[in-house]
């Protein structure tokens, strides 16, 4: 595995670029990421479409990818009204014409206010979240990507009932103690839920820092 980067472990923290301005928000983890995921998304999104990514956070991920793939069509969201502002910030500071503007998406909540898609994005949520809200994710994107269509996961996960390094084990524990329904979730379990939804793994390409983009494509 790739590189061992504590910060990138932590609960994520937003400071503001500059409040005075415009409102974007900074995460240092999403800056950190944002090229090595990009690597995946180059090979695994079709070359046009509709691009639904949810917990779109502080919006630096999709603005950075819609830069970078222009041919496609992206729709960020997130149920924090904080956030959609901070993504807002970010399309205008970008001046970006292939980035829909931010909505109020919670996966728990059907119907989605999104009902087809040819790819689905989700980083680092399913975590930071219970897990039913990884459930409701995966039930939630079946339902709206087209035949064929791609889902991608990032983040840290167990392989095989076991952490891939001891700071994954640290980071479990830290989320753990912030919300026992908290934590560093099994692949093959998702990956299992994932089956029951028509959504078959394509690939999972190791990542740095101990994390994993998980492909899921849909039968």
């Amino acid at each position: 595995m790739r590189g061992n980067n504590e910060v990138e472990r932590r609960i994520p923290q937003m400071t503001p670029i500059d409040p005075q301005r415009d409102g974007r928000l900074f995460a240092a983890a999403a800056a950190r990421n944002c090229e090595p995921i990009l690597d995946v998304l180059r090979r695994v999104l079709p070359a046009r479409g509709e691009v639904l990514e949810i917990a779109s956070g502080t919006g630096q991920h999709v603005t950075h990818f819609a830069k970078a793939l222009p041919e496609l069509q992206w729709q960020p969201s997130d149920p924090d009204a904080g956030m959609r502002a901070s993504i807002a910030a970010f399309i205008a500071h970008e001046h970006l014409a292939n980035v829909r503007p931010p909505l109020a998406l919670d996966v728990g909540l059907v119907p989605w206010p999104v009902t087809r898609a040819d790819a689905v994005t989700c980083i680092n949520m399913i975590h930071i979240a219970p897990w039913q809200a990884a459930l409701d994710l995966l039930a939630g994107a079946a339902r709206v990507l087209v035949p064929g269509g791609i889902l991608v996961l990032y983040g840290p996960y167990r392989r095989f009932g076991r952490h891939t390094a001891e700071s994954n084990a640290a980071f479990d524990a830290q989320l753990r103690a912030s919300d026992p329904d908290w934590g560093v979730r099994d692949l093959e379990a998702v990956l299992d839920v994932a089956r029951d939804h028509d959504l078959v793994d394509q690939e999972i390409v190791p990542m740095p820092a101990n994390n994993f983009s998980v492909v899921l494509r849909k039968r």
